[in-house]
């Protein structure tokens, strides 16, 4: 079951919705230039960002913060596995324990990944208020010089 196809339409001018006409005899040979022609009435906007929420950005670096933080203990998971499968954490344990004639020394995962957790956590916060705080250094500056200036353009 095959769907009806639509033709694009032009985009609507300044003025309202443009009419679209049949081509007549005498421009069959400039059909190339229509085309094209449509591709240049890409509408573009310029906007300028004057001020950035701070709540906004403290909500999106929480959550940003917080899956790199996801994404380097479960990357840190899998090495310890890792390591652990091939013996390089026994080799480690009994190197230092040689070195520093310490017989108690143990690498301890459970340890290692909940401080590595706790100090994840802590550098969420931290650096999610690092950004609040570029936040409010951003919109200060923006009353100064007006803001960022970015042109949009609508995808054909």
């Amino acid at each position: 079951m095959s769907q009806p196809v639509e033709e694009p339409r032009p985009a609507p001018g300044p003025s309202g919705p443009t009419a679209v006409t049949a081509p007549s005899p005498a421009s069959a040979g400039r059909a190339p230039a229509a085309r094209s022609s449509r591709k240049a009435q890409r509408r573009h906007a310029r906007v300028v960002i004057r001020k950035v929420g701070p709540w906004s950005v403290f909500k999106m670096s929480l959550i940003f913060y917080f899956c790199v933080m996801l994404v380097i203990l479960g990357a840190g998971v899998i090495l310890y596995g890792m390591l652990g499968a091939i013996g390089a954490l026994d080799s480690t344990t009994r190197l230092i324990r040689d070195l520093f004639a310490d017989q108690t020394f143990v690498i301890d995962g459970q340890w290692l990944f909940s401080r590595g957790l706790a100090i994840g956590l802590a550098m969420v916060v931290i650096w999610s208020l690092i950004n609040v705080f570029i936040a409010f250094l951003y919109n200060l500056i923006s009353d100064l010089v007006g803001g960022i200036e970015v042109t949009l353009a609508e995808r054909r």
